[in-house]
């Protein structure tokens, strides 16, 4: 029986956890653990479906509670079990689950864990599919990553999706950014108040044992899972632009690509002949990391930071990517590896750290540099913790002076609870109602 003094934290999840397919999930896990480090109790609720590769909740020592969507069972369950703390994984949840903690848990802080701005992603998509339509050059792409903040803003300011997420961030009290240019963004083109954003970057295990050496590494590696889109597209610039120009220089060169969940439409790429080997998924992403010399990830747009480049940086494993796949990643310190923005110097960079032995361990060293500058848990997770418990102790004035937020509150619980209670009258009445996709 929890003590009165320990910390409730209700988790209201996206999925449940997969920490070896994303590194979304990865990311949740780690604050998991934060959570529990401090002795808090934590339940763990998700309306999804479960993955074959989801993390054992319980043997952590968490529970698992699944729950529906616009269902009023909901509302038993946390009135019973009252959260200190309430955090939900993207912004969808907090759209759907968010009127009912703020009804049958109005005292408990609601944290927001965006993972990345998918308003950000999806607008970057919508950029790079215009490009794609108006030229058929597939070689350089640098007018992709030029953009500044503004520009940026322009392209997501009249989108739904960005006014949903924008709108869900003001919503909670807390929101944990993973990248330091989405936080720039927010407060200087958003106008978001920097109060409401709390800079939580991935948390990674530090190694504690020597990386393979150059000379018992071989072959170039891509990881990543292939429903991400900005993943699956990064495969499709590969085949069709950046690998066949390193396949010139290094005809004998080798490419594993790894990623969760293989669609059909990935393992017809597979062709050994080419050097272009399509894998599946990697039961252990920092074992077949280690053994690469060099990681691949041409991203042409995304948000948020990149798991698969954390990794290589655990593993000592040199780098060549896109302006998108280092953003908010370097800390003002030397790339580990190379950036490009024309497939022609990714591939050239990537054949030079690939051959240069000199060349290699120097970005290795730069790796490790960059490791140890931003992503210590000893460092991220205490922070965390004692920004929560700030915002518990000053609840009531973050609330007030968030009016925007209280606005948006108010009329979120009001017109999502008339709406989520016709769906329930239809349901009883065995008629059909709207999809639950539609509701918010």
């Amino acid at each position: 029986m929890n003590q009165p003094d320990i910390t409730k934290v209700l988790v209201i999840g996206y999925v449940w956890p997969e920490p070896r397919s994303s590194a979304a999930s990865g990311h949740v896990m780690q604050i998991l653990q934060t959570f529990l480090q401090q002795g808090w109790d934590v339940t763990f609720s998700s309306p999804a479906g479960t993955g074959e590769h989801r993390a054992d909740l319980k043997a952590l020592g968490i529970r698992e509670c699944p729950i529906e969507l616009n269902n009023s069972s909901f509302d038993a369950f946390i009135s019973a079990l009252a959260p200190d703390i309430v955090l939900f994984d993207q912004f969808m949840m907090e759209e759907q689950f968010g009127w009912r903690v703020e009804k049958y848990c109005p005292k408990a802080l609601r944290v927001l864990e965006t993972s990345d701005l998918q308003s950000l992603r999806h607008a970057r998509h919508q950029r790079l599919k215009d490009r794609l339509k108006a030229s058929s050059d597939e070689n350089d792409f640098s007018e992709l990553f030029a953009p500044a903040l503004r520009e940026e803003f322009e392209l997501m300011a009249n989108t739904d999706l960005a006014k949903r997420e924008i709108a869900a961030l003001y919503r909670c009290d807390l929101n944990l950014m993973i990248s330091p240019v989405e936080i720039q963004l927010l407060i200087e083109q958003f106008g978001l108040p920097p109060g409401l954003l709390h800079w939580c970057p991935l948390m990674p295990d530090m190694p504690s044992a020597p990386v393979p050496a150059y000379e018992d590494r071989a072959h170039f590696l891509s990881i990543g899972n292939f429903r991400h889109a900005p993943n699956w597209d990064a495969v499709l610039w590969m085949k069709t632009a950046v690998w066949p120009l390193i396949r010139q220089r290094l005809p004998g060169a080798q490419l594993h690509l790894y990623g969760a969940y293989t669609p059909p439409k990935a393992t017809a790429l597979h062709n050994p002949v080419q050097g272009f080997h399509v894998m599946n998924w990697a039961e252990d992403a920092l074992q077949v990391m280690s053994a690469a010399r060099i990681c691949l990830a041409p991203l042409r747009f995304g948000a948020g930071i990149k798991g698969k480049i954390i990794d290589a940086l655990l593993c000592g494993t040199p780098t060549v990517t896109t302006p998108i796949g280092a953003e908010g990643m370097d800390r003002g310190l030397p790339w580990p590896g190379a950036v490009g923005e024309s497939a022609e110097a990714l591939a050239e960079a990537a054949v030079a750290l690939y051959q240069d032995q000199t060349l290699w361990h120097a970005a290795q060293a730069n790796g490790t540099r960059l490791l140890q500058a931003g992503y210590q848990p000893a460092e991220h997770g205490p922070a965390l913790i004692e920004r929560l418990k700030a915002c518990r102790r000053d609840l009531e004035n973050r609330r007030r002076d968030n009016f925007t937020g209280a606005m948006l509150r108010h009329h979120a619980h009001k017109s999502t609870q008339y709406m989520s209670q016709w769906i329930e009258a239809k349901n009883r009445q065995g008629l059909s109602a709207v999809s639950e996709s539609k509701v918010c």
